[in-house]
């Protein structure tokens, strides 16, 4: 069963077992050493690995721009529909919550596009809840055909597709794919997924593999932190692009970092991560996997953003609203949640320039 195999050679960890145990000369130990192991990993994950932040940030800094340059690329999400049947305890498109549901028309979206490439934007990151019947996958494909006369990349953060679908997204112009497992631990899993297809844990899990086979030229991934221990999510994320990376070696694997923020929601029992909780994941993160590619996006408030800049990461949202509709006016409805940085894509792009890096508009890499 692909990764979830893996995954539950690690899942009796005695996590803070494993932590009493770290000392100080563990951790010096692992900044020194250019592989990682997964247990090296977690090492940098713990409790004690948080007071040698600086020693980690060195190392990740050095490593970042060794690999990555000094360059930021920038995309913004285009919401093209609220729709959903799900009932996540943690969203606002909950199909039990009373919101205006919308999708946007063939001419709509390409209104958005046309404020978006306005920007000079060419990374698009499409979106939509997760609803078979009012966005299947033949709406998705038009979509894109109306998109690719804009954008030199188009992801899409969809409902988990089976591997032919995919390639049929592929073939229309698609080249990315988004999906957060949201949350590994199964049984926390169960109880934050309600009702509906995303119930159904291991056909998500595996949606990342299967996109790799049908050769996605990028794939990312992520946990919602927040829904359970951090550290324990990390943990597993970071076994997740481990593997991927390994067994596609022909795909880049990228990883982001959201935290729950405010939602129409009713799930409460959140493990809070604060500020230097989420830094210390990312250098771990880096440290451990060197060539990932780090995504943080305006779910954080802006200075925020600006400082993490240096640390790690790769990819940043600009000029973003979590609205259907939103970048042309059409409507600014029901958010999917709070957004911490609502800078334009100008301003986001001086305060990249203003740290020493390079915004990057379109990915130079790319055929």
């Amino acid at each position: 069963m692909g990764f979830y195999n893996e995954l539950l050679t690690f899942k009796e960890i005695d996590y803070e077992g494993f932590f009493k145990k770290i000392e100080e000369k563990d951790i010096l130990r692992i900044l020194q050493q250019n592989k990682l192991s997964p247990l090296d990993y977690l090492a940098l994950l713990s409790p004690k690995a948080s007071s040698y932040l600086e020693e980690m940030a060195q190392r990740a800094h050095q490593l970042s721009v060794q690999h990555f340059g000094k360059s930021i690329l920038l995309y913004t999400p285009m919401y093209l529909s609220n729709h959903c049947v799900n009932r996540c305890a943690y969203c606002s498109f909950n199909v039990d919550h009373d919101i205006k549901r919308e999708k946007l028309s063939l001419a709509e979206i390409e209104e958005e596009a046309k404020a978006i490439a306005a920007t000079g934007l060419k990374h698009i990151l499409i979106l939509t809840g997760e609803s078979r019947k009012e966005t299947p996958v033949s709406y998705i494909l038009e979509a894109t055909k109306v998109l690719t006369k804009y954008f030199d990349s188009i992801s899409i953060e969809i409902y988990p597709l089976e591997t032919e679908e995919y390639k049929a997204l592929m073939e229309a112009g698609v080249d990315g794919l988004t999906i957060y497992q949201e949350v590994y631990d199964e049984e926390v899993y169960k109880k934050v997924h309600l009702a509906g297809p995303k119930k159904n844990y291991h056909f998500r899990l595996d949606a990342p593999e299967r996109a790799c086979e049908a050769k996605m030229r990028s794939v990312n991934i992520g946990a919602l932190l927040g829904l359970n221990s951090w550290r324990e999510e990390a943990f597993m994320t970071g076994l997740h692009v481990s593997y991927l990376q390994n067994k596609f070696m022909d795909v880049e694997v990228s990883v982001s970092l959201p935290r729950m923020r405010p939602h129409i929601g009713v799930f409460k029992d959140l493990d809070f991560v604060d500020d230097r909780s989420l830094v210390q994941v990312m250098l771990a993160l880096r440290i451990f996997l060197p060539y990932v590619g780090i995504t943080i996006s305006t779910r954080e408030r802006q200075s925020y953003r600006d400082h993490l800049i240096p640390l790690g990461v790769t990819k940043m949202s600009a000029g973003v609203t979590t609205a259907v509709g939103g970048h042309s006016g059409k409507d600014e409805g029901i958010n999917q949640f709070e957004i911490g940085d609502t800078r334009s894509v100008e301003e986001i792009k001086e305060a990249i320039l203003a740290k020493g890096y390079q915004p990057i508009f379109k990915n130079w890499m790319q055929i």
